[in-house]
This record gives C-alpha cells, sequence and structure tokens, in this order.
C-alpha cells in the first residue's frame, strides 16, 4: 500500500483501510525493514519473535510499526531514532521494526487497533500493552514519553484505577491513551462511568477538556457524522492545541466539503488568522517545533484555495519548496524526510518539470526501495507514456513485496494492456496473485479488476 504524497487525516499517516483487511492465519517471516534505522542481523523479525525473547530475557518490547512509503517514519528515522538516546532504549527494550505492508504487521495493527503510521507500542511478554506512541514527535517529547512508559509500564487500566481513587491527572492520562488508540466510543465512555464528583473536578482540567473534545470529534469523524465533526473540530481548534491544528483543520475541510461554498468559507475564514500564526512560528523556520512540516504546508494551501486565495496559497509553497531545497542544498539523501516533502510540495504546486527532476534525483538517491520508481513510473502511465513508464515499475517491482508488491503489478499491468501485451500482462499478474494474493484481498481484488477492464 502506497500513501498518496498529500494524503493527511486525523494525525498524520491515519489509513484506517488497513484495520479492514482481512488477515489470514499464516506462518510468515516478515521481510527485512529497509528504514534507515533498520536494527542488526540479530533482531527479531516478527512480533512474535521478539515477545518469545521478551519472556526469557524479562525485556518489553517495542514494536515499531512503520513503512517504506510514509514520510513521518523517515522523520523519525533521520530526527529521532538515532543516537545514544536510542540506543539506550535498544536495551531497555526488544525493539522489532513491523512493516505495515506485511501480513505480520498487519496482523498485530488488527489485533491492537493501530491506524497511525509510524506508531510504537510497549508490550509487556504476553503481549499486553503497557503503552504507545502515535505519529511522529520531535526527539524530547519521544523519548520523555518512551522513557517513561519503558519505566513505569502504566496501562490503560492503571490510569482508569487511579482515576477512579480520584486522580485528575490519570482521568487526562486515560482520555489520553483512548486517543492514542483512535476510539473515541470507549473514552467517552469510560468517562461517562466516573463517579460525577471526578467528572466535575476533571472538566475544570484544561488537558481533560481538550481530550473530551478530541475523543468527541474522534467518534464524529469515525460515524461519518458530518456535522458533528465541524462542531467539534471548531471546539477543538478554538484551545491551545499546538501541533495539532493541521490535521483537525483537516477534519473541518473534509466534513464541510459537501456545503455550500458560501457556508464553508465561513467556516474556514476564522481559522485563516491562528493557522498563518502557526506556520509562520512553529513550522516554516529554522528549527521548527512540530515535526510534522509538510502536512501545516498543504492544509494551509488548501484552506488558502478554499477562500479564493490564489496568490497566498502559491507563496505558502513556494516558501515551502525554497526552504526545503535550501535545507537539502543538492543532496537529496541528506534529510529523506524534507526530500519527501519537496517532492509532495511540487506536486501540490503543479511544478511538473521540477517534479520529475526530483523524482529521478530521489530514485537515484534511494536506489534500494520501490517507492520512489513506482511514484515516478506511475506518474508517466498516467501521462500517456507506458513504454517510458514500464522500465520504472519494472525497476520498483524488482524492490517491492507484499501488498506493495500488488499496487506495482496493478501499474504494469496498466502498462502492459496499453502497450497491448495483454498475455504478458495475465502472466504476470497471475504469478504476483498466486505469491500474494492470499494475505492481500483488497488489493488483489483491485489487480484482478484491472485485468477483466
Amino acid at each position: 500500500m502506497i500513501s498518496d504524497a498529500t494524503t493527511r487525516k486525523a494525525i498524520p499517516m491515519r489509513f484506517p483501510s488497513l484495520l479492514r483487511q482481512a488477515t489470514l492465519a499464516f506462518s510468515f517471516v516478515l521481510l527485512a525493514p529497509v528504514l534507515a534505522h533498520a536494527a542488526d542481523e540479530q533482531a527479531p523479525a516478527t512480533v512474535a519473535e521478539a515477545l518469545k525473547e521478551a519472556a526469557q530475557q524479562h525485556r518489553p518490547v517495542l514494536v515499531d510499526f512503520s513503512a517504506v512509503w510514509c514520510y513521518s517514519c523517515y522523520y523519525m528515522a533521520s530526527h529521532v531514532l538515532t543516537g545514544p538516546e536510542w540506543n539506550a532504549v535498544k536495551h531497555k527494550a526488544i525493539v522489532v521494526e513491523s512493516d505495515a505492508d506485511s501480513p505480520d504487521a498487519q496482523l498485530w495493527m488488527k489485533k491492537l487497533n493501530i491506524s497511525f503510521l509510524p506508531s510504537y507500542v510497549v508490550l509487556d511478554a504476553n503481549g499486553n500493552e503497557l503503552g504507545r506512541i502515535a505519529a511522529e514527535q520531535p526527539r524530547d517529547k519521544f523519548y520523555a514519553r518512551i522513557d517513561a512508559i519503558l519505566a513505569h509500564g502504566d496501562t490503560l487500566q492503571d490510569f482508569e484505577k487511579q482515576a477512579r481513587q480520584g486522580s485528575v491527572d490519570d482521568v487526562a492520562n486515560a482520555l489520553e491513551a483512548y486517543q492514542a488508540r483512535n476510539d473515541g466510543v470507549a473514552g467517552l465512555g469510560w468517562f461517562a462511568s466516573l463517579p460525577a464528583a471526578t467528572q466535575k473536578a476533571a472538566r475544570k482540567q484544561p488537558r481533560v477538556t481538550l481530550a473530551l473534545d478530541q475523543l468527541t470529534l474522534l467518534k464524529a469523524s469515525d460515524a461519518n457524522n458530518d456535522p458533528a465533526v465541524i462542531r467539534s473540530a471548531q471546539k477543538v481548534l478554538a484551545q491551545n492545541i499546538g501541533c495539532q491544528r493541521p490535521y483537525v483543520l483537516d477534519n473541518l475541510l473534509e466534513a464541510s466539503a459537501k456545503l455550500p461554498e458560501a457556508r464553508r468559507k465561513a467556516l474556514l475564514a476564522p481559522q485563516r488568522a491562528a493557522l498563518d500564526d502557526y506556520v509562520n512560528t512553529q513550522v516554516l523556520v529554522p528549527s521548527p517545533a512540530c515535526a510534522d512540516q509538510r502536512s501545516a504546508v498543504l492544509t494551509s494551501a488548501d484552506v488558502d484555495k478554499l477562500l479564493g486565495d490564489s496568490a497566498a496559497e502559491k507563496a505558502v509553497l513556494d516558501r515551502a519548496i525554497a526552504l526545503t531545497r535550501q535545507h537539502l542544498g543538492t543532496n537529496l539523501a541528506s534529510d529523506r524526510n524534507q526530500a519527501d516533502n519537496l517532492r509532495a510540495y511540487l506536486v501540490r504546486a503543479g511544478r511538473k518539470d521540477e517534479l520529475d527532476a526530483v523524482q529521478r534525483q530521489l530514485i537515484a538517491a534511494y536506489p534500494d526501495d520501490y517507492v520512489y520508481a513506482y511514484r515516478y513510473g506511475r506518474s508517466l502511465l498516467d501521462g500517456g507514456n507506458p513504454a517510458e513508464a514500464l522500465p520504472y515499475l519494472n525497476k520498483a517491482a524488482d524492490k517491492s513485496y507484499g501488498a506493495n508488491r500488488l499496487a506495482v503489478t496493478l501499474q504494469q499491468v496498466r502498462a502492459l494492456k496499453a502497450l497491448h501485451k495483454d498475455a504478458e500482462a495475465r502472466k504476470l499478474a497471475s504469478d504476483v496473485l498466486a505469491a500474494n494474493g492470499p494475505w492481500y484481498p483488497r488489493q488483489a481484488a483491485a489487480l484482478k479488476a484491472e485485468l477483466q477492464s
């Protein structure tokens, strides 16, 4: 599964479809992850292997759910999962990288209700969750949180127990844990079960108020209740939400999509000043306070477009492109997160010639995975150049696996059909479906449909 360049949802890289895919029982050795922070050759290959080691060594397991197409994962790999702090974590816990496109990861993502990439989940030797961190985080915040989880192993049940004994801080901790688990219904239900006096005291705390509003927004979003999403998003946006602002604005943009243009503009116009201030002071600055610059830039451009301010839309994209180029210099391999951000900004700005050049540079800079050859091949194919696209798609196929392999094959089949090589397309699809199809029914169905179209 390959994320679209500009996908942003509630929290970076949230893909609910992963949780809906059927997962079959299997015996599967996880393919070696290709992210830059890959563990050494002795690292466990699957979560099951890590849990077995945990039982023997009496250490917790830290599961790093990530993917080769996940730009937020690039940030973590380059800027956070490095240095003495990360080495210390690997001494405290058994770290296993779980590739979201593998059957093993999808089984555990479904079990743990993981819908954000990256996600970092700490388990005890029995597979019980001790805590989690969802989405990319600045270095200081990540280590403060992961060290606390590893030191104390506070589970959701522990927070709930302390909350029932009157701890307001643990009310907030529990609600935030439900939010990290993407479970608004359960979180709100648990809060409603607390004694009335505890609820009243807790509601006086800003952390609790914000967490309740965010859980209400999550519940409305999961129910596809657009009016409720709009109401909840406005309440959340009125608070000090820091780096979450672009994601909540995305909720508001999506939920208001079917409204009349004038009504939609009236909803979004009051948000522009706070968003501009956020971008100007926390994102497009030499030392950004927020890890996810891309979502802020693209959301800002989306709001400007909706409000009919094409000059502002162009300006924020041009500024982001210039600052990113300045950061990278001529070496796209120096920071993959920023390099991929540059690609996404060029896509959004419609600067095709520059985009094509950057995509070719990315293929050269990251030759050991399929992503950039796939993206460039697909762009050529979508542009009506199947003969030029096919070599890039074939290159991507050599590096792809699992769900990725099916996605790449779909585009190879499209290219082969456009070149009137139908027999070759059928043979390719048949081989790939036999090897990968049973574990990925949705992608397999799309490939079969392409063959029949």
